[in-house]
This record gives C-alpha cells, structure tokens and sequence, in this order.
C-alpha cells in the first residue's frame, strides 16, 4: 500500500527544516503530488509538515 501526497500550500515562510522535507518528499510547488510506499520513517516527515499537504491512502 502507498501514500499519495499533494502540497496544498506554499512554503513561504516556512521553517528550512521543513521545507527540506518538503524536497525529501519530492515536492516543492503547489499542486505537485508524490507517491511513496507506507513506513514509519515517512509517517514522521509527514507528521512535521502534513500542514501544508493532502495526504491520500492508494492501492499499489
């Protein structure tokens, strides 16, 4: 199973730790969207910056 996740928001003034995590994510610009396959590890960078994304379950 993997995680679909869409940024929603501008980094704009936003922490540099976060928006590292951001481009970890492989997002950057609103609108962009990355799949990624469930862990705990990305669970946690979620958590630091799930204000600024969508976040959608998807089957493999």
């Amino acid at each position: 199973m993997g995680v679909k996740v869409t940024q929603v928001r501008s980094a704009i003034g936003v922490q540099v730790q976060h928006r590292g995590t951001l481009r970890s994510l492989g997002l950057g610009r609103i609108g962009r969207s990355a799949v990624h396959a469930d862990s705990p590890s990305l669970r946690g960078q979620l958590h630091q910056v799930g204000y600024l994304l969508r976040v959608e379950e998807v089957e493999d």
